[in-house]
């Protein structure tokens, strides 16, 4: 079975869903931070060293955002953003 196909397959149950849905935000993050980095053209070390830290703490900050386990700090995302030449903008959307 392809990712599409059980994906589909998956949301078709509500609790899936509700709980997929809840991880939006952090999806949508995830897909910009990664998107950002990509159009840079810089790895998690390059972003890593402009930030003053090691390449795994991205690569956690990065995964952590798929799991919802854990949020980083908004100072951290300004870091982050500021690395990429960025700057971090925060919305409330209705």
């Amino acid at each position: 079975m392809k990712h599409d196909e059980f994906k589909k397959q998956a949301l078709k149950n509500k609790k899936v869903k509700e709980e997929y849905e809840a991880l939006e935000p952090e999806f949508s993050l995830l897909k910009q931070i990664l998107k950002a980095r990509n159009r840079a053209g810089l790895s998690q070390a390059d972003i890593a060293e402009r930030m003053g830290t090691k390449p795994p703490a991205i690569t956690r900050l990065e995964s952590s955002l798929t799991s919802g386990q854990h949020s980083p700090s908004i100072a951290t995302l300004k870091k982050y953003a500021a690395a990429l030449d960025c700057r971090l903008e925060i919305k409330f959307v209705r």
